[in-house]
């Protein structure tokens, strides 16, 4: 026998961008899809009236001030250390038995995400005295929590219209055209990317705000045209990145997304002022390499540490370029097929929390 469906809270603080609503939405959705319930607690849900129009079956969003006066559910699931409210929590503690309490961290494949995964954290203190809070790291190794991935994610990706998908956009493409997805942060050096394009024709699709800004200000060269996009919801934007044939994204979300695309991406990782994200971007480096067995080319590195901040835009950052389409092409699709042997992340939330609340 199946075993019971499960409640869930899931709280999210919306801190900038769209990155922590994205991943929670997600998140939410596919619970819901597996016959779970979900309450989403959101300070601000402003960003999920594009995002998520038509919502999903299984999940009610609330305003998180309004958890002072909830009940906790069977599973509560904190996104990114953002603290539920402290009178929730105390009836968490006085719940029987107590909800089972996860804190979603971020995505990283730095070798401490597989050390911290699964980590308790025993309250001793404070409204949640006597809890046990777990870690639960997403990531790229079986040693990890896995990555954010639908049971129909791949039936849906092989059932896709690209032509008509964009001609019901407005969106031409010419014969011969390379087109490029970009979702980028305000601190993008786009002067890199016209260069990298520079000499062979391109569409490039522009996502609504910093990319559509920079575009802007800086047009392109000769030979590369740009197309405005409006705001996309999940789903589509996940269509997006199946009709480019290059993907630039930033953050957490668009990131894994682009990666079960299966085409060629660069990463903008969330830059920090401290310059941590130097080490997450050389080790996710290190972690594609080893499961592709296609080293970087020299130019493309130089792209990706130029596009992140890393290296300062010298003559080395401007010689930065794409190499051989095929080449990156067949590399993102041994990436994808590397993820896809290891178990997703709902999933693997799922046999978490399901296992300990078996235990004794």
């Amino acid at each position: 026998m199946s075993p019971p469906p499960l409640r869930f809270d899931l709280f999210c603080h919306v801190v900038d961008n769209y990155g922590d609503v994205g991943v929670c939405w997600r998140l939410a959705a596919d619970l819901g899809a597996r016959g779970h319930e979900v309450r989403l607690w959101i300070d601000d849900a402003t960003a999920l009236g594009w995002m998520a129009p038509d919502g999903a079956p299984g999940v009610a969003v609330h305003a998180w001030a309004d958890a002072e006066r909830a009940g906790p559910a069977d599973v509560v699931v904190e996104a990114f250390g953002c603290d539920p409210p402290a009178a929730f929590v105390e009836r968490m503690a006085a719940r029987v038995p107590a909800p089972r309490w996860i804190n979603l961290e971020y995505l990283s494949a730095e070798d401490w995400a597989e050390h911290c995964h699964g980590l308790p954290s025993p309250q001793l203190a404070g409204p949640g005295k006597g809890l046990v809070k777990r870690f639960f790291y997403p990531g790229f190794t079986p040693s990890t929590g896995g990555l954010l991935r639908e049971r129909d994610l791949l039936v849906r990706q092989a059932a896709f219209d690209r032509e008509a998908w964009l001609a019901a956009l407005g969106v031409s493409p010419r014969a011969g055209e390379r087109i490029v997805g970009l979702f980028c942060y305000p601190v993008a050096p786009l002067p890199l990317l016209w260069r990298a394009l520079a000499g062979t024709p391109s569409l490039v699709l522009l996502t609504p705000g910093a990319a559509q800004a920079l575009a802007a200000a800086d047009p392109p060269p000769a030979g590369v045209r740009t197309a405005a996009l409006p705001w996309l919801a999940q789903r589509d934007y996940d269509h997006l990145l199946w009709s480019c044939d290059v993907n630039l994204v930033r953050g957490e979300d668009s990131a894994v997304r682009a990666m079960w695309a299966g085409r060629p991406f660069v990463w903008q990782l969330y830059a920090q002022h401290d310059g941590v994200h130097a080490a997450k971007l050389a080790a996710f480096v290190a972690r594609f390499e080893a499961a592709t067995g296609w080293p970087l080319p020299a130019p493309l590195r130089a792209f990706w540490q130029a596009w992140n901040g890393v290296t300062a835009h010298d003559e080395a950052a401007r010689a930065a370029a794409w190499p051989d389409h095929g080449a990156w092409a067949l590399a993102c699709r041994a990436w994808r097929e590397h993820l896809l042997a290891q178990t997703d992340l709902a999933t693997q939330l799922l046999a978490d929390v399901g296992a300990r609340a078996a235990a004794p």
